[in-house]
């Protein structure tokens, strides 16, 4: 049907992005559960690392990919805190991401704060750069990429939304949540009360998503 007088034109699709299946198994049991979803929506599992995430970004919205013009994209998953006081489960919103290169700068990172606090109310949401690692940081790291700003660290954000980039113009952002932080590292006992309680985070996140995406329809003033 073709777009009359008044009329909005095509939805864009949203593509979420995430490394592991574990992060693809809590946004996917998340969706089900979710009200408001774009006609079209990808959980698109890239696989460990940058250039896993890369690969299979370019892939998807590259051409011959069948990712449609415009598509916004959202890296997501689990990440490292870096900031003292986090806690596992507690949210990041990347205002950029970081790596090798220009930062990119995120979409809408404050709407979309606003309603992670909604949609997963009782989570602390932290805003801030969110940096790129090609493997698991861990203790002087951790305080070494403190020191630059940024307030989180994951392995894939910052290369999918790079690569995003690349194939067209397009809103992006970035949303973490913290499995491992300063005073909770991995090694430590209570990584599976850790775990779990991110795991069941991420599975809360898809409303807020669904709402920053009708937000891009909305007109800029």
């Amino acid at each position: 049907m073709g777009d009359g007088p008044g009329q909005a034109g095509p939805v864009a699709p949203l593509l979420i992005a995430c490394a592991l299946g574990i992060e693809q198994l809590a946004l996917r049991t998340g969706r089900g559960r979710a009200a408001g979803a774009p006609e079209r929506v990808t959980v698109l599992r890239t696989g460990m690392g940058p250039r896993a995430a890369e690969a299979a970004v370019a892939r998807v919205l590259g051409p011959g990919g069948g990712g449609a013009p415009g598509t916004a994209v959202i890296a997501s998953g689990f990440c490292a805190g870096l900031a003292p006081g986090m806690h596992p489960g507690d949210l990041v919103v990347a205002e950029e991401t970081r790596a090798a290169g220009d930062p990119v700068r995120c979409t809408g990172t404050d709407l979309l704060a606003d309603a992670l606090a909604r949609a997963v109310p009782g989570r602390t949401v932290h805003t801030g750069p969110l940096t790129g690692s090609d493997h698991v940081v861990r203790g002087h790291e951790r305080v070494e990429l403190r020191a630059t700003g940024a307030i989180a660290v994951d392995m894939e954000s910052a290369a999918t939304l790079r690569t995003a980039l690349r194939s067209g113009p397009r809103p992006v952002a970035a949303v973490r949540v913290v499995v491992d932080a300063p005073e909770h590292e991995l090694v430590r006992i209570g990584t599976v009360r850790g775990g779990i309680s991110a795991f069941r985070v991420l599975r809360a996140v898809l409303p807020a998503f669904y709402e920053w995406h009708r937000s891009l329809l909305l007109p800029r003033r």
